[in-house]
Formats: C-alpha cells, structure tokens, sequence
C-alpha cells in the first residue's frame, strides 16, 4: 500500500496548489481523500471537504480503470480567489473521459455523472503539444462562498 510520502504544507497567498505523483492504483484514492481535506483545511475551506473529497476518489478511479499508466499526478489547487481545483493528470491522452448514463444494473459507470452532480464544473485539458500531447489533465472546480 502507498503511504503519504510527505505533511500536506499548501500555501494560503497567491494562487496556492499542492501537487504530487502516486502510483495509479486504488489505495491511491485514500490518500486523495486525505490531502484533500488536508488542503482545504489549511486554506479554511472545510465545507468544501466533503464534495470535493467525493470528486477526487473518482477522478483517481477513473484514471486507475481507464488507463495503463503507472503514476498519476494528484492536484489541489485555487486558480483563483473564488475558485478550487482538483484534479488527476495521467499520461493517455486518447482516453478522453465521456459524461454517459450507466443502465439501471450496471456496477460502474457513474463516475462523471456523480463528478457532475457535486462540482461546479468539470473538464479536461490535454496536456503537451497540440500535434503531440503526452498526457491530460481531468479537473473539478467548486466556487467558494464568501470569505471560505
């Protein structure tokens, strides 16, 4: 199992991000949780713990069920003042993530649409070149209400 190699120390000035790489596996998803709730305790923005905690498990589910990479690259960051970002950058850029509706039986497919439900908004940037991208970049971001 992966351990948290590092203390969450995420700034509180400027355009903050916390960024670090874990293998693209699911214990992952755990310690996504935690750094996300660690991150947004530092920067006071508990209520936004629990939605966006959600959000990050299925981003780096996701990423663990859709894609041959080994590592992925787990991000918390504030864009700006009114925004929070999380977000998972793998190295499949032909795997793009499709919003689609999962039959009633179905045991998966329900990420995005949950994904959907809980963040403000969603997408996904490539990552490189245009001709040549190496990667992408799937992100969450919810709006921060009054003064965190």
């Amino acid at each position: 199992m992966t351990s948290l190699s590092k203390s969450v120390q995420a700034a509180c000035v400027g355009r903050p991000v916390y960024s670090q790489t874990f293998p693209c596996e699911p214990p992952t998803a755990e310690i996504g949780r935690k750094i996300v709730r660690d991150v947004l305790g530092v920067w006071h923005l508990k209520d936004l713990s629990d939605r966006a905690a959600l959000v990050v498990t299925e981003l780096i589910a996701n990423a663990v069920g859709h894609t041959p990479c080994r590592e992925i690259r787990l991000i918390v960051g504030r864009p700006s003042p009114e925004w929070v970002r999380v977000a998972v950058v793998d190295r499949e850029p032909s795997r793009l993530p499709a919003l689609s509706r999962a039959a009633f039986d179905d045991e998966s497919g329900r990420g995005l649409l949950l994904i959907n439900a809980l963040a403000d908004r969603w997408g996904c940037d490539l990552r490189g070149s245009g001709r040549r991208p190496w990667g992408k970049e799937v992100w969450a971001e919810f709006r921060v209400e009054g003064d965190g």
